[in-house]
């Protein structure tokens, strides 16, 4: 049976800005004059920097690491040598999106994230952002939720998302990023529990990577119509609304939807 969830928070819990942020900054400086000699000898261009891009050279990496994969995405010369500029850009920008709560909470996953912890498992919250605390504490659940479901549970009015974390492992700096599995090995040691009885919730092809990595299982959130990519990934199940969950198999230690009796753990 499973005894800890362990959630991703970027695409997962919020549709954050991270990608807006990431393109802008770079857009800037490349139409900056002192990039005009690097925009010249690169291939970006402000169409080439898709939704795609940012899958799969950037999302769940940390700061530094998606800065250097998107310089050198667009061969960028020298790219090393420009990556703490364009990391420190895309933060400034990020910040600016988050002060201006230009972000919204994912109602399913909040809902989820609520239910699997009343029931009594215990939940964190780890994400190589470390912004990721910051939109935790800005999702209030009565605004979700309604006062009637978290009041039962010792929440009241100003309470938020990050109240129903029992820890949260988020921005920390670890040897390795997603694909490799030190972040989701982390929060199930920070939870007390073994990797095997956790099972992670992710967006990503790299965090369902990490998860099968830590032998954990992947419940793949598809908020991109990325379904296949994500069950290649080897996710133990995928669906486009954590609301498809069926919870009482889920607390049996089971990942099927509802409309399904088939196992897939």
């Amino acid at each position: 049976m499973f005894r800890g969830a362990i959630f991703d928070v970027d695409g997962v819990l919020v549709d954050s800005p991270h990608e807006r942020a990431w393109r802008e900054s770079l857009q800037t400086l490349m139409e900056s004059p002192a990039w005009s000699s690097i925009r010249q000898a690169s291939t970006w261009s402000p169409d080439a920097f898709t939704s795609r891009v940012y899958e799969t050279q950037l999302s769940g990496k940390p700061r530094e690491a998606g800065a250097l994969s998107a310089l050198q995405y667009f061969h960028v010369p020298d790219a090393a040598s420009h990556v703490e500029e364009y990391a420190d850009a895309k933060q400034a920008r990020l910040v600016q999106l988050i002060e201006a709560g230009d972000f919204r909470a994912y109602d399913d996953a909040v809902r989820f994230v609520f239910n699997v912890h009343s029931r009594g498992l215990r939940t964190v919250s780890a994400s190589s952002s470390k912004n990721a605390r910051t939109f935790l504490e800005k999702v209030n659940l009565q605004s979700i939720l309604g006062a009637d479901q978290i009041t039962p549970h010792g929440l009241n009015a100003t309470s938020t998302l990050l109240d129903i974390f029992d820890t949260d492992v988020s921005g920390r700096d670890f040897p390795h990023g997603k694909p490799a599995p030190d972040i989701f090995l982390a929060a199930a040691a920070q939870l007390g529990e073994e990797p095997a009885v956790c099972f992670v919730v992710e967006d990503a092809v790299s965090g369902i990577q990490a998860a099968v990595a830590g032998k954990m299982d992947g419940l793949g959130t598809a908020r991109r119509n990325d379904v296949p990519m994500l069950q290649q990934a080897g996710a133990t199940l995928v669906v486009t609304s954590l609301d498809d969950v069926d919870l009482d198999q889920l607390m049996q230690g089971t990942l099927v939807k509802k409309e399904t009796s088939e196992a897939a753990h």
